[in-house]
């Protein structure tokens, strides 16, 4: 692989005003207070916040010498305008619809998706270029969204070429099948399941692809020492069963006095095929926090318990010492 991610990378779709608006101050404060932290890798998307992220990011990156960071977008989702939106607000993201998202995962689709990033991040080039959410349209994501972003490596317009979704049996076949050097396994990959054990995990270490773990925290249920109620899974509310699984974990955690969202970042970043875990955040006191939890040593013990009551898979790798596993 060519590039060199930090151990945690910052999530930046609440840059773009991700369920609820985000200040241009707070976003550059986040930013700052990740890069002071020792985070050299940033993550984003045209999707979030219909380019305020990608924006956001890039100004508040600016000042910073280029090649001491690592920055990753997407392509998949053409922003294209919709005049008969005026007026109306995003679904997801608290902006204004003055333009709306088309899927394109054709060559000359991803040409122009990666041309406007550039623009909207103020850059010459990109470090990691993902195919986005790609679920339904294998086909052309394979035969051409992945050869064209190829193409820009050779270039040197993109360092790496990956695919991110929310699900790793695809993500699996593209390791497989297509010319990629990392993958962005959103959610399957966490504390609560370990699904991408069975055949994404294996294959990016035959393969030399790395996995980047986002997600981690399942959409919020495991963001917090116990969970309520009104927590989020997969962007919607905890299924009841989730959460007692959930609620399970936490007692364990407390029993060794850590708290469920460090044993989360621990499990996550044990296994030898994840190079980075990216973690979302609107404010300096979010990112302080997952750096400090990421630095949280986990007792051996906690991880034999956790498997001796059928809570982690007994094949996930986790930290063999109390050594904090993140390191900046």
């Amino acid at each position: 692989m060519s590039v060199n991610m930090s151990p945690v990378g910052l999530g930046t779709a609440q840059l773009g005003n991700l369920y609820r608006e985000t200040t241009d101050e707070a976003a550059r404060a986040t930013v700052d207070a990740a890069w002071d932290g020792g985070i050299r890798y940033f993550d984003t998307a045209p999707h979030y916040g219909l380019g305020l992220s990608e924006r956001r990011l890039g100004a508040a990156l600016s000042a910073r010498p280029r090649d001491e960071y690592v920055l990753s977008t997407k392509v998949g989702r053409l922003l294209v305008p919709a005049p008969e939106l005026a007026g109306q607000q995003d679904e997801a993201f608290a902006v204004p619809a003055d333009v709306r998202r088309e899927w394109d995962f054709s060559r000359d689709g991803v040409l122009r998706s990666v041309e406007e990033s550039l623009e909207r991040l103020g850059l010459d080039r990109l470090d990691v270029v993902y195919v986005h959410d790609p679920d339904d349209h294998w086909d052309q994501a394979s035969s051409e969204a992945v050869p064209a972003l190829v193409e820009l490596r050779d270039q040197g317009v993109v360092q790496a070429v990956g695919v991110g979704m929310n699900q790793a049996e695809m993500l699996a076949r593209f390791v497989r099948e297509t010319d990629i050097d990392l993958v962005m396994c959103a959610g399957r990959y966490t504390l609560l399941e370990q699904g991408a054990l069975a055949e994404l995990m294996p294959a990016a270490l035959e393969k030399g692809v790395g996995v980047v773990a986002a997600g981690v925290f399942n959409s919020g249920v495991l963001a917090s020492p116990r969970p309520g109620t009104d927590a989020h899974y997969d962007y919607a509310p905890v299924p009841p069963e989730v959460l007692e699984k959930a609620a399970r974990i936490a007692d364990i955690c407390e029993l060794y006095g850590v708290d469920l969202p460090a044993v989360a970042l621990a499990l996550v970043r044990a296994h030898p095929a994840v190079v980075s875990t990216v973690v979302g955040a609107r404010s300096p006191e979010q990112v302080t926090s997952a750096l400090a939890r990421g630095r949280t040593p986990v007792p051996v013990e906690l991880w034999e318990d956790l498997r001796r009551d059928w809570l982690i898979d007994p094949m996930a790798p986790f930290p063999r010492t109390t050594v904090p596993n993140i390191t900046l």
